[in-house]
């Protein structure tokens, strides 16, 4: 997993100042960078004794953007969490003095672990797939309950307009997508199928979800979570996934159901046709696959980790006003995740979108890339009907 050095550091200058700073940290240290960590270069430090930890630090030059690479808010977030029960690898310093090796750094815990790249774990026993999941949620939930406020967080982001700060910043961006030209055919790009049905749609706050602000993820899912080795329990929070997105930059405060949406999208995408798509998994096609949960179960294990008061409340009251109200509480939570769900698909398409722009820039051009950009259509149309389904009107998939 980890190679040769690409982003040289000064290794005896960062001994030294482990040696002062962090004694438990044995030198001298054996080095090599991941290959994954490519917005800010991300090493493995190996010691004499063969203890591994990983060092994060900011890439070297003028940094273009002023939002990303930050890698002391990455270390400040995976700090916090340690005092909870969110599994998180333990972080052991924080260097902002730039003379050390270059450009600020911190170090963490390596997490001896499993990744799965395909969320319909293969490979493993059913009972063993259904647990892995299972844990998943459950660690989803650990994350949304905590109050930021109880571990120093409160200022990490606003607490509030989380989905109509997205919908207004997604709505400027596919807008400038869309205007993109194609440097041969000045063809342009061309806007999202629905997208004005979708604005209207999202920008309704009376069909939006509660507004609520927890601590999110930002890019939550089964890849970005790294596993005990033979136990189906999650060990650590990481991003080490195919989209090579640093640790936890993109966390903020914002509303947790773009967090499970986010999880559960490949329940929602096996219907589509993978002719005009990507990374689509038709395993998560119901009983397609031996022990993967249903996303119902899935759904009301989420909701019973983060409410267990709530739960015991409903217990103690009668049964005919507690059937009354779960039911009400149900439906709410179907129609929030339906709203949640055809937000974060339709951001898919966005996202695609993107990719199409790039490549009419010519700065992409590989096939894998043009499938991408080719699936905006077909994510896009889904998403709508997704919004359409929220508000219940059924629609018969012909995607």
């Amino acid at each position: 997993m980890a190679g040769r050095v690409r982003h040289p550091i000064d290794i005896r200058s960062l001994e030294r100042w482990l040696n002062k700073t962090v004694p438990e940290i044995e030198t001298p240290l054996e080095v090599h960078q991941f290959g994954f960590g490519q917005s800010n270069p991300t090493y493995q430090l190996t010691t004499p004794s063969g203890d591994r930890y990983v060092l994060r630090k900011k890439p070297p030059g003028k940094l273009v953007s002023k939002t990303a690479h930050k890698v002391e808010r990455e270390y400040r977030i995976i700090a916090a969490l340690s005092t909870t029960d969110v599994p998180v690898p333990r972080a052991y310093c924080l260097c902002e003095d730039g003379s050390v090796i270059g450009t600020p750094f911190y170090i963490m815990e390596f997490l001896d672990g499993r990744i799965f790249e395909d969320p319909v774990i293969p490979n493993v026993l059913p009972d063993h797939r259904r647990a892995i999941w299972a844990d998943a949620v459950r660690t989803l939930a650990k994350l949304h309950r905590i109050d930021p406020k109880s571990v120093g967080l409160e200022e990490f982001g606003r607490h509030n307009g989380f989905y109509n700060r997205q919908i207004a910043t997604w709505k400027q961006i596919c807008g400038a997508q869309a205007a993109v030209e194609d440097v041969d055919t000045k063809e342009q790009v061309g806007q999202l199928p629905f997208f004005q049905e979708l604005m209207t749609f999202f920008s309704d706050e009376k069909a939006q979800p509660a507004d609520r602000g927890t601590l999110i993820h930002g890019d939550f899912k089964i890849d970005n979570l790294v596993f005990h080795k033979t136990e189906p329990r999650v060990i650590g929070i990481l991003e080490y996934g195919p989209l090579l997105l640093p640790p936890w930059e993109m966390s903020t405060i914002g509303h947790p159901l773009s967090d499970l949406a986010n999880l559960l999208t490949p329940y929602y995408t096996a219907f589509l046709d993978p002719a005009r798509s990507v990374h689509l998994h038709p395993g998560f096609l119901p009983r397609a696959t031996r022990g993967l949960p249903a996303r119902e179960e899935l759904t009301e294990l989420y909701f019973s980790v983060l409410e267990p008061e709530a739960r015991e409340n409903e217990k103690s009251t009668s049964l005919e006003l507690s059937l009354r109200d779960e039911k009400a509480v149900e439906e709410t939570r179907r129609r929030e995740l339906q709203w949640a769900q055809a937000f974060s698909i339709f951001r898919l398409a966005a996202i695609c979108q993107g990719i199409a722009a790039r490549l009419a820039r010519r700065q992409a051009s590989s096939e894998q890339a043009k499938r991408h950009g080719d699936a905006r259509t077909l994510f896009a149309e889904f998403a709508w009907e997704l919004a359409q389904s929220s508000k219940g009107v059924e629609v018969k998939s012909k995607l």
